[in-house]
């Protein structure tokens, strides 16, 4: 029952400690070096040399598929090789050339991918397909596991070939008219974009990762909303500004007009109460002064009795 016990803690401690592995990767050559780890104890030392060896990661590693084959450097040199998609012309050069090479093949799903590349710079292009690896390591003829180093591959007399054709399922539609770029993601955190060979085929010149990008599309806003646009501060400063001197233009117009509509009116009041008054008082010029004049009546006498002449008696 104690054994039982103790095994079981054992396994649960290893899981979460791969747990923390998986969740602690911030970075592809973290990746790239636990893979290296993976593969090198799940090597069998009986396959036979150039044969394809698929490894298996634990759970927490989902999404990625790795396989690895071992060469020998002349023969690499002399016949190249295929593994999976990538395509090593005859001439490859491997740097150290060591009796014996560990040739390992990624393919990182397209979580991973989001994940180990979203600190590259691919401002207006997305990924359209995953991103997949080709490194090499030492495996001399004692295949020292214990101290695996990277070598490195360069293309010789021919290209690498690299052939995503069944390697991704979320690439546009060829008679869309948009056609992806290779994108090769250096360990300095640049990327080289270049124009493939042919319709999803890529050509590279030395290791690393490789994958397919094409040109974002327009964010579209949901039904009813408008995309909002950051503004610069200095266009709102200028804005702000001769919206403000616009607006005490107008009201200064509204204001002369308000004080010349208000002068007409007291005008016409003024011209009205002149006028009543002249209809009621005529007015006349007497020289150079407006005088009150009155119409010119006269009484005529009336005698109230009839005269007669004085005659004394």
């Amino acid at each position: 029952m104690g054994s039982l016990l103790f095994f079981s803690l054992v396994i649960l401690c290893s899981l979460t400690s791969i747990s923390i592995e998986a969740e602690g990767i911030k970075s592809p050559r973290v990746l790239d070096l636990i893979i290296r780890d993976y593969t090198f104890k799940s090597y069998d030392l009986h396959l036979r040399t150039g044969k394809i060896h698929t490894v298996q990661l634990p759970a927490n590693f989902s999404g990625i598929k790795v396989d690895t084959a071992r060469f020998r450097c002349g023969s690499l040199r002399r016949y190249g090789a295929q593994v999976k998609e990538f395509h090593l012309g005859i001439g490859v050069i491997v740097h150290p050339c060591v009796e014996r090479v560990m040739v390992i093949r990624q393919k990182l799903g397209h979580n991973w991918s989001s994940i180990f590349y979203s600190n590259y710079d691919l401002s207006g292009y997305q990924l359209v397909s995953p991103i997949l690896g080709l490194l090499a390591y030492n495996g001399g003829s004692d295949v020292n596991f214990s101290n695996p180093f990277e070598l490195g591959i360069h293309a010789g007399e021919k290209p690498i070939i690299i052939d995503f054709s069944n390697a991704t399922t979320n690439l546009e539609n060829p008679s869309s008219g948009i056609n992806p770029l290779c994108a090769s993601f250096e360990n300095d955190g640049k990327v080289t974009l270049k124009n493939p060979a042919s319709l999803h085929v890529c050509v590279a010149t030395r290791h690393g990762h490789y994958g397919l990008v094409i040109k974002s599309p327009p964010l579209l806003p949901p039904p009813g909303q408008e995309i909002k646009k950051k503004i610069s501060p200095w266009k709102v400063i200028v804005g702000s500004t001769v919206g403000s001197a616009l607006a005490v233009f107008l009201l200064g117009l509204l204001l002369v007009a308000m004080f010349v509509k208000v002068k007409k009116k007291a005008r016409m009041e003024e011209m009205e109460r002149r006028a009543y008054e002249e209809e009621a008082l005529q007015v006349s010029m007497v020289g150079h002064v407006r005088a009150p004049t009155a119409a010119v009546t006269r009484t005529m006498p009336t005698i109230e009795h009839e005269y007669r002449p004085y005659r004394p008696s």
